[in-house]
């Protein structure tokens, strides 16, 4: 059995420089930089809206076929109601996809802004 000896790190070893992720200046105390960052605010607003209706709709799609659909109230599958099946297992794939979608999107936007302000 040998014995090792722990020391300090070296001390002619030099620390990593500080990297920001954007150049000199925070982007928002520019003009140019306030008018970014209310460009991104803006898109996210209007992605989460677009995907919170489009759920919405096909939320209420279901709910419509749920409804005027002919004979789904009665119809059962292994003694559990259709209904509660489509409602139960057909509407969290389409959470999850608008999730995903959203996800996606926002990344993407944030991935925009990241551009811009890396070119001003």
């Amino acid at each position: 059995m040998t014995r090792v000896r722990v020391t300090a790190p070296r001390q002619s070893a030099k620390p990593a420089p500080l990297r920001f992720p954007y150049g000199g200046e925070v982007p928002e105390d520019s003009d140019v930089g306030r008018v970014f960052v209310r460009s991104l605010i803006r898109s996210q607003l209007r992605l989460a809206l677009v995907v919170a209706c489009g759920f919405l709709l096909i939320l209420a799609a279901f709910a419509m076929l749920l409804v005027f659909g002919p004979g789904v109230a009665e119809t059962r599958i292994l003694g559990i109601p259709l209904d509660w099946l489509l409602l139960g297992l057909g509407i969290y794939p389409v959470i999850g996809l608008s999730a995903w979608l959203y996800n996606r999107a926002a990344a993407r936007n944030e991935a925009r802004y990241r551009d811009l302000v890396e070119d001003k």
